[in-house]
């Protein structure tokens, strides 16, 4: 009995870690695009791709379906879900909403290390071309985001504000691929810390609200321009 109680717990673990290595993998392949909207596979297919059993596969996906991310078809596999002109305002609505009034209550928070620290993060810069960069300059975009979120000193609003940029997630690699965002996304962080600096709420507010609308609409220009079968109407 306790050897099978140590079995189990040891095994438990390793089933978890391997769903976790799925879901990373697969998730990432979605975000970086090698896995396109409109995309289909089979459990199979990833699982042979991955060197797993089609379990661990089962699961990461389960999980990616509640996200979004995927959609699933019985009896002939998954779809990585298509992006909709719908979707980015949707989504765009909802993040000016949120992250606006987060830096409206951040103004009057945050220390000024945490700004100075916003600063550096305003900064960050990619090369369109290599995965690597476009993903550090996603997350660091993330960060900053965050960082404001957070300063907001509302934990329930912060949460909304994290969950939504992960969301929105697939849509920042579409954009950063399609284009070169840093001057813009640049510029935009840099007049958001300037008027954090100023502790001036309304403005804060008014600087996240526009620079949402900046983003959602390069992202509407990069999709449309693109390949269309990475966007429905």
């Amino acid at each position: 009995m306790t050897a099978a109680n140590s079995d189990g717990a040891a095994g438990k673990p390793r089933k978890q870690s391997l769903t976790e290595m799925a879901y990373v993998s697969v998730r990432e392949q979605i975000l970086l695009g090698l896995l396109r909207p409109g995309a289909e596979f089979s459990e199979l297919e990833l699982a042979e791709q991955l060197a797993m059993s089609k379990t661990p596969v089962r699961e990461a996906l389960g999980r990616m379906v509640a996200e979004g991310l995927i959609e699933a078809f019985p009896r002939r596999g998954y779809r990585v879900t298509p992006v909709t002109v719908k979707d980015i305002n949707d989504l765009f609505a909802i993040r000016a909403m949120t992250e606006g009034t987060a830096a409206a209550m951040a103004a009057v928070n945050l220390s000024a290390g945490e700004l100075d620290h916003l600063d550096v993060l305003a900064n960050a810069h990619y090369e369109p071309t290599e995965g690597m960069t476009i993903h550090s300059f996603v997350k660091a975009n993330r960060d900053f985001h965050m960082a404001i979120a957070n300063g907001s000193d509302n934990p329930r609003l912060s949460a909304m504000v994290s969950t939504h940029l992960d969301e929105c997630a697939r849509l920042f690699y579409l954009g950063a691929r399609s284009r070169d965002v840093n001057p813009e996304t640049n510029d935009d962080h840099r007049h958001i810390v300037n008027v954090l600096r100023f502790r001036d709420s309304e403005k804060a507010r008014a600087a996240m609200v526009e620079h949402s609308e900046h983003t959602r609409q390069g992202v509407l220009k990069a999709l449309i321009s693109s390949d269309v079968s990475d966007l429905r109407i």
